[in-house]
This record gives structure tokens, C-alpha cells and sequence, in this order.
């Protein structure tokens, strides 16, 4: 079998991994690709369908898998869930809290019932992921912790107030675990990927026209999302803590860092020009 990941295949032997958010979309990219490397996938989700098609499908393949249904916003689920595959196969090498729903809206247009929501699966759901995964990281003496965000943490685009917000929080929540990690040899990388199509505006919440313009923009994405799984994984393997996909997306976040006014005018600009013409 030709190995696609051999620097993460070299870091973690036993290759262990656990994903939220892995009946669909990115989270389901990612337990494929690491399953055509002999992982063995923990697969977290709350849609039973989903979840219960995907391990048959993995299991025929002759894919070492636990699926387990349950709900990111439940601590307990989550946690039981984590320890039982870690105690099944002796450890833990990977946790990716995939997890998330999406949001649009202005401050005003977003119910305080759906900024509830959100936080709940986007914040809240990587802090649970989180608190789940760590103890057995630290018991291995290394491991890789990633959380997947958006470019929404950082574009800040009007319209997705809700969703940029708690994007941003798990950038912080990384930020923070990458110095409280390192005495246990832990790594962690928060990815932040643009638009690429996936199931992910299934869950949106939020009014009409921004239904619309989302849709529209994540159309347009000539990024896929078997590139982004495939590039999230290669440079978590190398070591990158910030991890802005596709490449040509780190200009907007080095001008973010650089000139956070001018680029704060150029999406405002920008979000005007589409909305006029769409």
C-alpha cells in the first residue's frame, strides 16, 4: 500500500484517530484519506443514518472502525465515547474536533435562541472535544490535537456575525492549548479553510438572502474537499500551527495581521460588489 501521509504515518505508529463531525463533508474526507493509510478511525456524529452507512461502508473495506453516535454539545457523550475507543485500541494519537454548523445573519438578524446554537456546537463542542482527548494525549507523551475553524475567524465578513465569532473563538481556544500542550509534547493546529463545497449549509441557520449568498460563494469554491483534507493533514504532519487553506488564502491572513483596518475596508468592499450584483 503507498502511504499519501508518511510524516504523520512515522509520528504515530499506531495510528489512532478520533473525528467529530465524521458522517459527512471534511470530517469524512479526512477518515478517508487516513483510512487508505491503515488508520484506525473513531467516527463521531449525531445523524445515526449518516453514521451507521459510513462504518458499514468503512468496515466492508476492511477499515479498522468504532463509530459512535452522539452529540458534540453533550460532554458526557463525547467523553465516553473517546475514552472507550482509547481503552479499546490503548491510546489515542490524533483528535480532530471537526465538528460545526453554520450561521449567517447581521447582530440583529440572529436570534439570541441560534447564537445559543452555535456556540454550543462550534465553541463549546471543541472545548468538549477538547477536555475528552487530552488526558490520553498527555498519557501517550505526544500527540496532535487539531481544530478545525474557518477564514471566517479572521474575515470577519458582515452578514455571518454568529458564525465568525465562534470560528474566531476556537482560533483563541488553539492559540492558548499550544503553550498549555507543550510540556506534554502535544501539538496543536487550528485549521482555518475558505469556502469549499460540502454539507455544511445543511445546518444553516439564518435569514433568506443569506442563505443565498452563501450558497453561492461556496458554488463558486474551486477548492475541493478532498484537496482540503488531504492539505490539512499533510501540514498538521509538518508541524504548522496555523493552518490557512487553500495557500492562496495566506496573503488575505498575513494582511489581516499586518493592516487589520485595510483589510477590514477590502471585505467590506468586496461583500457590497458581490451583493449588488448577486
Amino acid at each position: 500500500m503507498s502511504e499519501r501521509f508518511t510524516r504523520l504515518n512515522a509520528r504515530f505508529p499506531h495510528k489512532r484517530v478520533f473525528i467529530t463531525g465524521a458522517g459527512s463533508g471534511l470530517g469524512l474526507e479526512l477518515a478517508k484519506q487516513l483510512a487508505g493509510d491503515g488508520w484506525t478511525l473513531g467516527l463521531f456524529d449525531r445523524n445515526l443514518e449518516r453514521l451507521t452507512s459510513v462504518e458499514a461502508a468503512f468496515a466492508e473495506a476492511g477499515v479498522k472502525v468504532v463509530a459512535y453516535p452522539g452529540d458534540v454539545t453533550q460532554p458526557d457523550e463525547l467523553t465516553v465515547a473517546v475514552n472507550s475507543f482509547a481503552a479499546t485500541h490503548d491510546g489515542l494519537d490524533v483528535m480532530i474536533n471537526n465538528a460545526g454548523v453554520a450561521g449567517a445573519g447581521s447582530m440583529m438578524e440572529v436570534s439570541l435562541e441560534d447564537w445559543r446554537w452555535i456556540i454550543d456546537i462550534n465553541l463549546m463542542g471543541v472545548v468538549h472535544g477538547s477536555r475528552a482527548a487530552i488526558p490520553h494525549l498527555q498519557r501517550n507523551g505526544r500527540g496532535l490535537l487539531i481544530n478545525v475553524a474557518s477564514a471566517a475567524a479572521f474575515a470577519s465578513a458582515p452578514g455571518m456575525i454568529s458564525y465568525n465569532a465562534t470560528k474566531a473563538a476556537v482560533v483563541s481556544i488553539s492559540e492558548t492549548l499550544v503553550n498549555e500542550l507543550r510540556p506534554i509534547g502535544t501539538q496543536v493546529s487550528v485549521a482555518m479553510p475558505t469556502f469549499f463545497r460540502s454539507s455544511l449549509l445543511e445546518t444553516l441557520r439564518g435569514p433568506e438572502h443569506s442563505r443565498v449568498l452563501a450558497n453561492e460563494a461556496m458554488q463558486r469554491s474551486e477548492y475541493p474537499v478532498e484537496q482540503a483534507a488531504r492539505d490539512l493533514l499533510t501540514e498538521s504532519a509538518d508541524g504548522r500551527t496555523y493552518i490557512v487553506l487553500p495557500k492562496s488564502a495566506r496573503m488575505m491572513w498575513r494582511l489581516k495581521r499586518w493592516m487589520p483596518l485595510r483589510f477590514l475596508d477590502q471585505v467590506r468592499s468586496l461583500t457590497q460588489r458581490r451583493s449588488s450584483v448577486e
